[in-house]
């Protein structure tokens, strides 16, 4: 997410400019320190970097989340089974490490998502729709970076309720709760008070005006407090990100945002440029096909929740089970 812009607020822990540029720093200097030990942060495969422009040699990044850190894992399987001599760089950090980190060819590929990518590379951007932010993000992207064919998949803010609610009020989409504003708790991370999609979007597309009084900050991004607070009755709406585990085990609903008021965030495999082969795309988009927003929960939910499987492990069961552990084409 770039400096100001909206997206998955639990995503980009960091928010002070300073400690940004810092992290990317000292992650420049932990990968100068880590090839020179010759050693992987978990190694596929024994392959090292590929800033020489090796295409087969392919290391995958992640950033510090479990979800992506199993997206990249699904990644670096489905290449190893294509061929590709693949090392893994997990946990680097936000985007403003990774980006660096693929600039300079310390990673190859990262996945990412359409959205929040779109707004880092392009801040005035507003497409908010799936094919536009696809359209305008292959723009945005420039000659340093290739995507992938963006998956189904999407991790993206919304407007969560209880079943109860959703029945009593006949809930169907955001706009629904417009009726109830002066009835509604929102319990949501503080910036979802002045980001653009956040309150200020919902009054501007919905007619939904919580005010001050009924706004519950909650700073852990749409995660366990949050989740509890809405199950508690403490907010009667609150803002979790659609992959989370937590939505259906609480059998919550997912508000729908017809006129897009949050961004798209399709997960895509953002590709260096000189690391990029037609071979490469062919089997990240044959991952993308296959990962959908039911599969995504699916992984978290092992990864995250009571299973708590290394992301590994749940990625390589699944490449499997998804017949992509054999040669694409």
């Amino acid at each position: 997410m770039s400096p100001g812009a909206t997206g998955n607020y639990g995503r980009e822990p960091m928010r002070n400019p300073a400690l940004r540029w810092a992290a990317a720093a000292a992650f420049t200097v932990a990968l100068a320190a880590t090839a020179a030990c010759g050693g992987n942060d978990n190694p596929i495969s024994s392959g090292g970097g590929s800033a020489d422009s090796d295409t087969n040699t392919i290391v995958v990044g992640s950033a510090n989340f479990p979800e992506s850190e199993t997206i990249a894992d699904i990644y670096a399987a489905a290449l190893q089974a294509n061929g590709f001599d693949v090392t893994t760089r997990l946990n680097i950090g936000s985007r403003e490490a990774y980006i660096p980190a693929l600039k300079d060819g310390s990673i190859d590929v990262i996945p990412d998502y359409t959205g929040n990518l779109l707004l880092y590379l392009d801040p005035n951007a507003t497409a908010t729709s799936s094919a536009d932010v696809t359209a305008a993000l292959q723009q945005a992207v420039g000659s340093d970076f290739v995507i992938g064919t963006p998956a189904p998949a999407e991790d993206k803010d919304a407007v969560v309720v209880t079943r109860e609610t959703a029945d009593r009020w006949q809930l169907t989409s955001i706009g629904d709760l417009a009726p109830h504003s002066a009835e509604v708790r929102f319990g949501a991370p503080a910036e979802f008070q002045e980001r653009a999609v956040g309150l200020p979007g919902l009054e501007r597309n919905y007619g939904l005006v919580i005010s001050p009084g009924n706004f519950v900050a909650i700073a852990d991004g749409g995660g366990p407090a949050t989740v509890a607070a809405l199950a508690n009755g403490d907010v009667t709406a609150a803002n979790i990100f659609t992959t989370s585990p937590d939505i259906r085990k609480n059998n919550f609903v997912v508000l729908e945002d017809p006129k897009n008021n949050f961004p798209a965030q399709n997960v895509v495999p953002l590709i260096r440029a000189a690391s990029s082969s037609d071979k490469l795309v062919q089997v990240l988009d044959a991952v993308s096909a296959k990962l959908t927003t039911e599969e995504l929960i699916a992984l978290n939910d092992q990864v995250s929740g009571d299973a708590k499987q290394e992301p590994q492990a749940a990625a390589e069961a699944w490449v499997k089970q998804q017949g992509l552990d054999q040669p694409v084409g």
